[in-house]
């Protein structure tokens, strides 16, 4: 079991930049794949973006790609989303999602979120 932490959330205007980080404690981050999820206000959670072990293997959500960058330091234990040109409908809460593999993300350890506003 691991334990996560997300950081770097706040408000942002309309076409800013944020880096959202997640540090996760344990020995054993680097045999972990991580992901980055979001639930807006009366929305049900979505997909983001999610990273394999050692960082060879990204996805996005169509709506993020291009605009966000999914990345890891295994020596900080930390993965990052570094997200631009950020748009009003990026406002969510973020969490970042950490598990054996990424099939079974959703069923793996979460953070406690951050919360993003973006204004227009």
């Amino acid at each position: 079991q691991v334990q996560l932490v997300e950081s770097g959330g706040g408000l942002v205007q309309a076409g800013g930049s944020l880096r959202l980080s997640c540090r996760v404690s344990g020995r054993t981050f680097s045999e972990y794949a991580m992901g980055w999820f979001r639930r807006a206000p009366g929305k049900e959670r979505e997909f983001v973006a999610h990273i394999s072990w050692g960082g060879g293997t990204t996805a996005y959500a169509d709506s993020v790609k291009g605009r966000f960058t999914i990345s890891r330091d295994n020596a900080k234990n930390t993965v990052y989303l570094q997200m631009n040109s950020l748009k009003p409908e990026d406002t969510a809460v973020y969490y970042c999602a950490a598990s054996r593999t990424i099939a079974t993300l959703l069923v793996g350890s979460w953070g406690q979120g951050t919360q993003v506003t973006v204004s227009s």
